[in-house]
Parts: structure tokens; C-alpha cells; sequence
């Protein structure tokens, strides 16, 4: 185990310096000015020396080159600058707004698990029937559906038609983070948190269900069967224990695309989270703020991975270490 995870401190350092150099390129690359950007509304009030000084203040007057060197350098020393929209450190920025999505995303990926192990367990068990046809309908429907729309569409229902869920934001207006209470949380995450749910839920369905189809056609299914267990007999005795590994593999590996999906989520309904923040670093330039958010993404999505390895091994001891990258 202990060669196992010093590997992947090898993958994870490689992996973060190759997201690093591409990542700088692209932002480089980008048509946006980052002095416009930074500027706003009040780019034709701003004089060419004003300009200069600005692009001076952020280091955006050296060569890409020169301001990757001093980038990565700060990087090694654990600075990752300071954000040129909320004029605060990036790791400060960043720890605000992961905490917030943080509540989002734990919350649909609960969900979705549960939801969709549950859906799929019991339509596979049961395959050819009315009611493996109808959650086969609903998880290839939800498969195409985009995140933003299905956002949209319970935002117009439910807070606009119905007025049973706020509107937007994370706490009601005029409260602050501080005196927010749980279950003034809960209430306004309860769409967002729907939305990455209902969208994420069909991949979990379509796996299970297939694994649950593979297991229950099985020679010690058919064996189970012959000794007179009905088909929740087999599901419990036998099926489930080997749909289980597959179901929290593939859970932890959603992990991105979770991640993809609370930025769109957090666009609709304004959720403060870092999402949101992402977009309006890319649109406004803040390259600092931008690539600390790429990089922590990607330990945050490399961290799941490893974490689904390790229970892979866990529940099924038979799983060595030897070989594993």
C-alpha cells in the first residue's frame, strides 16, 4: 500500500505540472485583455499610462514566459498570488467558495448514489419489465438533458410559478454567511442540488442496472435459482455484494463531472460557489485566481479517484496492491 500511494504522489506532481503548463498557455492565448477586463465598464475613461500601471501592478507587462517562471516559483513556495477581482489572497478565494459549493455537490452526490443504485439494483433485478422499461426511459432521457436547461425548467416551475423555493443565492437577502442557519442553507441549495442530482443520477442507473443484469444471469445466480431462492433471494444473497464495487467505483469517477455541472448550476441560480467564481475569472481575466481553481479542481478530482481505489480494495481484500498505478 505504501508503494501504492507514494505512485500516485508521483502521478498526482506530474499531473499537476502538466495542468499547470497547458493551462497557462490557454489563459495566454486568450482574446480577453486581462486590463480591460480588470477595467470593466470604465475602459474608456482609462488613459494609456494608467493602463501601463495597472499592467505593471499585475506583472501582465512581461513576456508569458518571464510570468509562468514567477507563477510557478511563488506556486512552490505555496503562494498562488492574489486575485485581481476580490483583491484577496487565491487560496483565500478559493477556500471561501469551495466551502460553499462543497454543501451542493456533497448533496447531489449523495443523492444521485443512492437514487440511482437503488433505480438500477431493482430494474436489473427485474429486466424486461414495466418497470426496468420506465426507468430506462428516465435515465436515457436524463442522459441528453443539459444541466443548464433542466435548472431553468425547475427554476421557472417551482420558484417562479409555484414560489416554493428562493429564487436564487445562497442565504435570503440582507443575511450574511455568519447568520445564516442549516436549514437556511438547505432551503436555497434544495433546486441547485436537485438540478446536479436528477442529471447525474442516470449514469449510476444505466451502470448498475447492467452490472445487477450480468450478476443475476450468472452460473451461481442460476445455481441459487436451481436451489429454490427467488429473485430477492438471489439479489440479496448473492448479486448485490458484486454491483457494489462497480457502483462506488464509478461514483467516485463522477467526481468531474460533478464538478463540470455545479458551474452551470451555480450560473442559473447565482449560487456563490466556485463555479461561479471560475466564470468570472475567465471572463474578467484574474489568470491568478483562475489557475489556482484549475489546480485545485484537479487534485480535487485526482483525490476521488484515489479514494475510490482504496475502498475498491477495502471491500474486496482479494484486490492485491501489486501492479496498481
Amino acid at each position: 500500500m505504501t508503494g501504492y500511494l507514494l505512485r500516485r504522489i508521483v502521478h498526482l506532481a506530474a499531473l499537476l505540472a502538466a495542468v499547470s503548463v497547458l493551462s497557462f498557455t490557454l489563459v495566454s492565448m486568450s482574446p480577453i485583455d486581462p486590463v480591460d477586463a480588470y477595467i470593466g465598464a470604465d475602459v474608456m475613461k482609462v488613459g494609456p499610462e494608467q493602463r501601463a500601471k495597472i499592467a505593471a501592478r499585475w506583472g501582465l507587462d512581461k513576456p508569458p514566459l518571464e510570468r509562468f517562471t514567477a507563477w510557478a516559483g511563488n506556486l512552490v513556495r505555496g503562494d498562488f498570488g492574489v486575485s485581481a477581482i476580490y483583491s484577496e489572497p487565491v487560496l483565500t478565494v478559493i477556500g471561501k467558495r469551495f466551502a460553499m459549493s462543497l454543501w451542493l455537490m456533497a448533496l447531489a452526490w449523495v443523492f444521485s448514489g443512492l437514487f440511482g443504485f437503488v433505480l438500477g439494483v431493482v430494474a436489473g433485478a427485474f429486466e424486461g419489465g414495466l418497470f426496468d422499461r420506465a426507468v430506462r426511459f428516465y435515465a436515457y432521457l436524463l442522459a441528453g438533458t443539459p444541466t443548464f436547461w433542466l435548472g431553468l425548467l425547475l427554476l421557472l416551475v417551482f420558484s417562479v410559478a409555484l414560489r416554493l423555493t428562493p429564487v436564487c443565492c445562497a442565504f435570503p437577502p440582507g443575511v450574511t454567511p455568519e447568520e445564516a442557519t442549516v436549514w437556511q442553507r438547505l432551503w436555497h441549495l434544495a433546486l441547485p442540488a436537485a438540478t446536479l442530482s436528477i442529471v447525474g443520477v442516470s449514469a449510476v442507473i444505466l451502470h448498475t442496472r447492467q452490472k445487477m443484469i450480468q450478476a443475476m444471469r450468472s452460473d451461481y445466480a442460476l445455481f441459487a435459482r436451481a436451489q429454490g431462492e427467488d429473485t430477492m433471494g438471489v439479489v440479496r444473497h448473492h448479486a448485490l455484494r458484486n454491483v457494489v464495487l462497480p457502483a462506488v467505483t464509478l461514483q467516485f469517477a463522477t467526481l468531474g463531472e460533478l464538478f463540470g455541472g455545479s458551474i452551470l448550476a451555480e450560473q442559473v441560480f447565482s449560487y456563490p460557489g466556485l463555479g461561479q467564481a471560475t466564470v468570472e475569472a475567465g471572463l474578467r481575466g484574474d489568470v491568478p485566481l483562475l489557475l489556482g481553481i484549475v489546480l485545485v479542481s484537479a487534485v480535487f478530482v485526482f483525490t476521488g479517484n484515489t479514494v475510490a481505489d482504496l475502498l475498491y480494495r477495502a471491500i474486496d481484500p482479494r484486490i492485491g496492491w501489486r501492479g496498481a498505478a
